[in-house]
């Protein structure tokens, strides 16, 4: 009994020291965020171990396909798959097989794995790389006078504040190699505001500037036209309605002047005063002649012209008659 406990504890012992090698001599990392400026230039690590026989650095760029750096102490030889010249070693890597990458762009986004090989066993080191891109500020005033701030082509994209309160709703545009532009208007509570500042916050940099707008030319301009056109409009409206009255009332026939009644000859103002008394039909009485004056506008008119016949008539015949046959007057 006493053997078999020994070798069960003997066994056990066995397995937590191989556990515990294991344990040692593998290790997994945790991913490494690292994060570069475009333009900037990154270096790498790898884990610091000695009595390195193998040192690779395997990269996944988003863009592109993968690419390897290797390196062999037995043959002391160094190769390379794919990788362009911006990538290679930092020193040289039976010393330090620490990764450079030279001029960062955002092609060179993604995984960078660094797996190293040593009597004390296998390691490897994960990296995961981000480029930054600082977004270009541009502040201007649009057509109405507002102040407009731009954060053109950052990745990520920035965050924009004005330092005055205002009411603004930023506009985001994504670009096909990642960058995003971010543009906001401002528009303030008050009429009272002088400037205004915009504020662009970004992991790459905050930046900041600051204008003062007024309301343009181009806007004052718009708005007078505007007004006189539809001044036009109003005016052509009443001169058109201002005919179609006109043309809609009814012709009154006028009234003869007394210009006209006074320009009356003598002989024909004598012959209507005589004409009544020589026609036997009618009276001389103030009622007939209030019945005759009451007869319908054509039938005086016609009156009126058998009147200057008459006397057109008479005058004519004294002319010409002799003088002992003139009729008496």
């Amino acid at each position: 009994m006493k053997a078999g406990a020994d070798m069960s504890i003997a066994g056990k012992t066995v397995c937590v020291f191989v556990l515990l090698t294991i344990t040692k001599v593998t290790r997994t990392a945790e991913n490494k965020r690292v994060s570069v400026t475009v333009g900037n230039s990154s270096m790498l690590t790898c884990p610091p171990k000695s009595n390195r026989t193998m040192v690779t650095w395997k990269i996944s760029p988003k863009v592109g396909g993968p690419c390897t750096l290797g390196y062999r102490s037995d043959q002391n030889k160094t190769d390379r798959t794919n990788c362009s010249d911006s990538m290679n070693w930092k020193f040289r890597p039976d010393r330090d097989p620490a990764l450079e990458i030279q001029q960062v762009g955002i092609a060179h986004e993604g995984n960078y794995i660094c797996e190293v090989v040593s009597t004390e066993g296998n390691f490897h080191e994960t990296y995961h790389l981000t480029v930054l891109v600082p977004p270009r500020l541009t502040l201007y005033c649009d057509d109405h006078g507002n102040p407009v701030c731009e954060a053109v082509a950052g990745k990520p994209a920035a965050r924009i504040s004005w330092v005055l309160e205002s009411s603004f709703t930023p506009k985001e545009e994504g670009h096909d190699n990642g960058t995003v532009t971010v543009v906001s208007k401002f528009t303030a509570y008050s009429s009272n505001m002088t400037n205004a500042t915009c504020f662009v916050s970004h992991p790459a940099g905050n930046h900041s500037n600051s204008i003062a707008c007024s309301p343009s030319e181009n806007s004052f301009i718009l708005r007078v036209s505007i007004i006189l056109c539809f001044l036009s409009v109003l005016t052509f409206m009443a001169v058109i309605y201002y005919f179609k009255l006109r043309g809609n009332r009814p012709c009154h026939k006028t009234k003869p002047s007394e210009t006209a009644q006074n320009r009356q000859t003598p002989q024909l103002r004598r012959t209507m005063q005589i004409r009544p008394s020589t026609n036997h039909g009618s009276s001389g009485s103030p009622e007939n002649m209030d019945d005759t004056m009451e007869v319908e506008p054509y039938t005086i008119y016609v009156q009126k012209e058998n009147i200057i016949y008459n006397s057109v008539s008479d005058l004519t015949v004294e002319k010409n008659l002799p003088q002992g046959l003139l009729p008496a007057t």
